[in-house]
């Protein structure tokens, strides 16, 4: 205990030179160093109340000379006393020096020191001088018991004060101040991840001044969107989208951050995919354009840099469901859908926002047909073209991959001759930028690739190989390689899905296709 109170008493030192110098300057880089040092001064007070609970205060004076110097300077730091458990801990210290029965007057001018610190605190919560007198006369109770009361109404009434602010308007008698909202949210970037200030977080997200420029505190909008991405805090869809509105990089961030999830685990299931995004909240927040054109941006450049991943296209795909499903949600809709798809007809955009696979599965081949005659018109579109050609109807269609896997199931599924249209969707979503003879020959390929695979499904013995053969991927067998592997790598993969003997060999022949796909 001696040897410990030693190391406390050097601690002492330390920590009242630190506060002289927070004291004597109020620049920026005091703050930043008063910021930084706060948690370890907040872990020195905890260690210094469980000494100062074990001695009376005559103990306390001589093994700690100077702590009613350093109590002093604590009380008057506003970022002490705003951070973590700081404040309850300052209060339970000078609780410690108070002796009910004073035996010389140097114990009851500490009494007085104490009180008046104490008086001190809780004035700053905006509490009346009675009630601090009540509290004076209360003290035999424990700071437990009292302290989560006066952090909720101090929380609650700044939170009314912020409101009836953005309901005033433009009554400028009434309004808070920008200067005040910008030093309250400063004050808040080490409080954030405390519950008791999650309705305060949120009414300062939410608050809307008319000042030309942003009034809070970019450190505190930091601050936010990383306790939220780290679950460190519950906020409301509201609130997180007025985050990201109002902090373009909090956005980037928590685009980049779900990117980094997605693509670091790998063998993810649609579900899990789903799940990670939906957490995300990010299909909600999309449902304002400003959001969905970032998100959609990054999903491009992300594309583009992977040269259209499978992984990645599939991310987008999960993504687009659960945002439309969110826009579905919403009964009166703010935005027209061209505010989202701004380069796309509406008809083009209205018929892929359609889910097909609700449909009777005689109804498929029509509605293919007519999505395929919407993105051939766009195509061949001139004005269209200049606005990004190929790559740009790609990167729409990308987006309702399900069409896609709609073709593939419905051209092997059917017994009719395959319609040129259906053909053209998918040469067209596996390889965007083939020219027309390049993608007549893919369309050759692939018509002789779905009648093999017919015969085949009527044969009571299956082979990983006799498929591969027929997929038209037999490798260095093949006369020449083919126009387009990754299409019909899907149509066998869709085969073993949909053909009753195709799930015996489906092991087999999904590890033949993904070596020779590797070589």
């Amino acid at each position: 205990m001696a040897k410990h109170s030693v190391s406390l008493a050097s601690d002492c030192q330390f920590w009242m030179q630190k506060l002289s110098e927070w004291d004597q300057a109020s620049t920026w880089e005091t703050q930043q160093d008063t910021c930084l040092h706060l948690p370890r001064f907040q872990e020195f007070l905890r260690q210094m109340y469980e000494a100062l609970k074990e001695m009376d205060s005559n103990t306390i004076m001589k093994r700690f000379p100077t702590i009613d110097q350093l109590l002093t300077k604590t009380c008057w730091n506003p970022f002490i006393l705003a951070y973590g458990e700081s404040q309850i801990i300052l209060i339970w210290c000078l609780c410690c020096l108070i002796n009910k029965e004073p035996q010389n007057s140097g114990e009851s001018k500490l009494n007085s020191l104490a009180r008046s610190l104490l008086s001190r605190i809780l004035s700053a919560i905006s509490f009346d001088i009675k009630e601090v007198g009540l509290f004076a006369q209360g003290l035999g109770y424990e700071p437990v018991d009292y302290y989560p009361g006066l952090l909720r109404n101090m929380v609650l009434s700044l939170v009314s004060e912020l409101r009836e602010n953005h309901l005033n308007g433009f009554n400028t008698q009434r309004r808070m101040a920008p200067e005040r909202v910008m030093s309250l949210s400063r004050i808040c970037i080490p409080l954030v991840t405390l519950p008791e200030f999650e309705p305060l977080v949120e009414a300062l997200l939410i608050y809307h001044g008319h000042e030309p420029q942003e009034i809070l505190w970019p450190k505190f909008l930091e601050a936010v969107n990383e306790a939220f991405l780290g679950k460190k805090i519950s906020l409301s869809t509201s609130a997180v989208v007025c985050l990201w509105l109002r902090h373009l990089p909090s956005l980037e961030k928590a685009i980049l951050r779900l990117f980094e999830k997605l693509l670091s685990r790998e063998g993810n299931c649609l579900r899990e995919i789903e799940c990670f995004i939906e957490e995300s909240l990010l299909p909600r927040a999309a449902c304002h354009p400003a959001v969905f054109r970032v998100v959609d941006e990054m999903f491009r450049c992300a594309l583009l840099e992977t040269d259209g991943a499978p992984e990645v296209a599939a991310a987008l795909q999960v993504f687009t469901r659960c945002f439309v499903e969110a826009l579905e949600e919403d009964e009166q809709p703010k935005f027209a859908l061209k505010t989202y798809f701004p380069y796309a007809p509406p008809a083009l955009a209205a018929a892929l926002l359609q889910r097909p696979r609700g449909a009777p599965e005689e109804h498929w081949r029509q509605l293919l047909e007519h999505g395929s005659q919407l993105l051939r018109q766009l195509m061949e579109d001139q004005t269209q073209r200049s606005l990004g050609g190929p790559l740009e109807s790609w990167f729409l269609f990308t987006h309702f991959g399900g069409w896609a896997d709609m073709a593939a199931e419905h051209l092997l599924r059917s017994e009719a001759e395959p319609a040129e249209a259906v053909l053209w969707l998918l040469a067209f979503y596996h390889s965007p930028c083939d020219g027309s003879r390049q993608r007549a020959q893919t369309t050759v390929e692939v018509k002789a690739a779905l009648g093999r695979l017919q015969q085949l499904s009527r044969s009571t013995t299956l082979s990983a190989r006799d498929l591969q053969a027929a997929a038209g991927l037999g490798g260095a067998a093949e006369p020449r390689p083919a126009a387009c592997p990754a299409l019909l790598r899907c149509l066998l993969l869709n085969f073993l899905l949909w053909a009753p003997a195709g799930r015996t060999v489906a092991r087999e022949a999904v590890a033949l296709t993904a070596k020779q796909a590797a070589e």
